[in-house]
């Protein structure tokens, strides 16, 4: 899951993520996260990495934190996540059109993608 070499930072790598496991549906709205020294220990990062990324989630109410029992999925996240998901859709079907590529590609495109997924 965190690529070392990326010049994404990791705490951004966690928080894309976890978002992307929301979207996929392998985080359930409501769902217990593991805990900061959980995801630390699994991932081989430093716990401030992780309460970084974390904070970052919960600042976009993507998570909220219960005081003494953990991190969990928000309920009405997967709104808000499609919504990004369509911004940065929209964004990157705009560049593929100004770099050349056609309608077609960018359904064969999708396709595969899709094709992937399944």
């Amino acid at each position: 899951m965190i690529d070392l070499q990326s010049r994404v930072p990791i705490f951004e790598q966690i928080v894309s993520g976890i978002k992307n496991m929301i979207l996929d549906g392998e985080i359930k709205p409501g769902e217990k996260l593991p805990s900061v020294r959980e995801l630390a220990k699994t991932l081989g990062v430093n716990p401030n990495t992780v309460t970084k990324a974390f904070q970052t989630l919960e600042r976009e109410k993507i998570i909220y934190t219960v005081p003494g029992r953990g991190s969990y999925a928000a309920d009405i996240i997967t709104e808000k996540l499609k919504e990004e998901a369509f911004e940065a859709f929209d964004s990157a079907v705009k560049n593929a059109f100004r770099a050349g590529l056609s309608k077609e590609d960018l359904i064969e495109r999708m396709e595969d993608i899709n094709n992937d997924r399944t």
